[in-house]
């Protein structure tokens, strides 16, 4: 996915960092006495909430947490034993992965932060995984992640080995991109002891009990046949890992039946629009209802949208009408360019606010930011509009969905 948006990192900078300790309690989710009013009709387990701060990594974030989530699950642990793993090693294996296939193309290939949630799957298979405590990946002298300077020395780098000065590479030149990334993220652990037993990443990964070949990708457009499998067609995509397109009642049915089923969803999406409000919201307002319901309240529209600031996105006081998302409007959103890849997040439960509306609840990775510590309300109507593609485990399919797919 592609860097998270100037204005997400700018309130990310200032967010703060305290993260609740493993295994404690979620953050409560407070209600406006004149506002938003939620009710949660199925919630399923998460760990605490997580800051990616300054930095594109929001496919890893999210994608983790959703592995935590499911070892939650099949496993059946208690909060006291949640997981906490480490994205930085994952970041740190992604790269050096990328930059092997970079030279192979000719740097004709999108070397930047953001990626897919395949690549999750491809590390976690191939390498393991630690957990957090044992590679957090601050090594720079910080105490939250900074990428900026990490990507500029990376990219530099590999541009230089692009051009092939000596007319034929060496051996050497992975290992320093690699000594690049062990200066700023750690070196990755060979071997290590967590809770008095000794592992490597590929047998703590084992032990949690977590098979990514049961995990698949979805999404749904028109210009795609349904029911087979297609390239995700995002630049970050760079291991052009594929995903099912499947229509949108689908698609909708499939995370439905998910989270009613005690799954979370790994979930690619767009939050660009003036509808994802920074404060724990995200709808698809109908602006002209908006309009008509001030002009009969004799109001004008601030008092459904809160004012803001010229060139600054509109907050939402209360419930307002959203358009109705057709598979049309949705795919005219993705072919103007409107609807982008812009953000990783997990949908890990569903709620109904004081009109019946359905909205999903969602994890984040800015911090224990917003009005809701880091969770969002996310209606039905912008999941069905704005969703790139999302990831679930196969058991979390309908069962007639699976046997249009083909699966078992």
């Amino acid at each position: 996915m592609k860097k998270i948006l100037l204005f997400a990192l700018a309130l990310i900078s200032i967010a703060a960092t305290a993260q609740p300790p493993m295994g404690g309690p979620m953050p409560p989710r407070p209600e406006d006495k004149d506002g938003f009013k939620f009710t949660v009709v199925k919630e399923n387990p998460i760990t605490s909430v997580k800051n990616q701060a300054s930095t594109g990594t929001c496919w890893c974030f999210s994608s983790l947490s959703f592995i935590e989530s499911e070892a939650i699950r099949i496993n059946k642990l208690k909060e006291a034993d949640y997981p906490d793993l480490s994205e930085m090693f994952v970041v740190s294996h992604a790269y050096a992965d990328k930059a092997v296939k970079y030279i192979r193309v000719d740097g004709a290939l999108n070397f930047a932060q953001g990626s897919s949630f395949g690549d999750l799957v491809t590390v976690l298979k191939t390498y393991g995984i630690v957990p957090n405590e044992v590679m957090p990946g601050l090594n720079y002298g910080t105490d939250r992640h900074m990428h900026g300077e990490l990507l500029a020395g990376l990219k530099g780098y590999m541009d230089g080995i692009l051009k092939n000065p000596n007319r034929k590479l060496s051996t050497a030149w992975l290992k320093g991109f690699q000594g690049i990334l062990d200066a700023y993220l750690g070196p990755i652990p060979e071997k290590f002891t967590y809770k008095g037993k000794e592992y490597t990443p590929k047998s703590y990964f084992e032990s949690l009990n977590v098979n990514m070949d049961d995990y698949l990708d979805f999404t749904s457009w028109t210009h795609l046949s349904y029911y087979e499998k297609h390239p995700v067609e995002v630049a970050d995509n760079w291991r052009w890992e594929q995903a099912y397109n499947v229509p949108l009642e689908d698609m909708m049915a499939i995370i439905d039946y998910a989270v009613e089923n005690g799954y979370t969803v790994a979930w690619a999406s767009d939050v660009s629009e003036t509808g994802f409000t920074r404060d724990g919201i995200g709808i698809v307002p109908d602006m002209d209802a908006i309009q008509k319901q001030a002009q009969q309240a004799g109001s004008d529209q601030a008092r459904w949208v809160g004012a803001a600031p010229q060139g600054q996105r509109p907050t939402f006081n209360k419930p307002v009408p959203e358009l109705t998302i057709t598979p049309e409007l949705r795919q005219q959103g993705y072919e103007e360019k409107n609807t982008t890849d812009d953000h990783g997040m997990q949908i890990y439960g569903i709620a109904k606010d004081q009109n019946g509306t359905k909205y999903y609840m969602v994890k984040n990775s800015w911090g224990e930011t917003g009005k809701y510590k880091g969770l969002w309300y996310v209606s039905e109507a912008y999941v069905r509009y704005k969703t790139m593609d999302f990831m679930v485990h196969k058991n979390a399919i309908p069962k007639d969905i699976q046997k249009k797919l083909g699966i078992k």
